[in-house]
């Protein structure tokens, strides 16, 4: 189970610095919750791949690194992930911008998905 979560994160981050709005959707499950770490709450993997089609449009990447994932099993088919994350907008990275993020990764007949996601700014009080 989770290699291929871990695999699904690594697509993730692929499929972003790609550019590849539909494929970063198909991640995805067609119902899914995505919550930006502004409070934006998509509903869906089409208003998934509508809003990425326009964010993919500026220059924020995904930078590589972090902590590495918790994949917690919640049943065969079902686990909760929490994970680090970055973006830069000049190739530089920007400790402003680091994240953390959780997903709900279902299995589904295609393979493992994500149902939901959070993302939620790193606070240095």
């Amino acid at each position: 189970m989770s290699t291929e979560i871990v695999r699904l994160l690594a697509r993730l981050g692929e499929t972003w610095n790609a550019g590849d709005a539909r494929a970063y959707a198909e991640l995805f499950t067609p119902d899914a919750d995505y919550i930006t770490f502004f409070g934006l709450h998509l509903k869906g993997r089409q208003a998934i791949e509508d809003v990425h089609k326009e964010l993919f449009r500026t220059p924020i990447k995904l930078t590589e690194g972090g902590p590495e994932p918790q994949i917690r099993a919640l049943s065969d088919d079902v686990a909760l992930v929490v994970s680090g994350g970055g973006s830069t907008v000049d190739g530089r990275p920007d400790p402003g911008r680091d994240s953390i993020v959780t997903f709900t990764a279902v299995r589904t007949p295609d393979g493992w998905r994500f149902a939901s996601f959070q993302n939620t700014r790193v606070s240095r009080p």
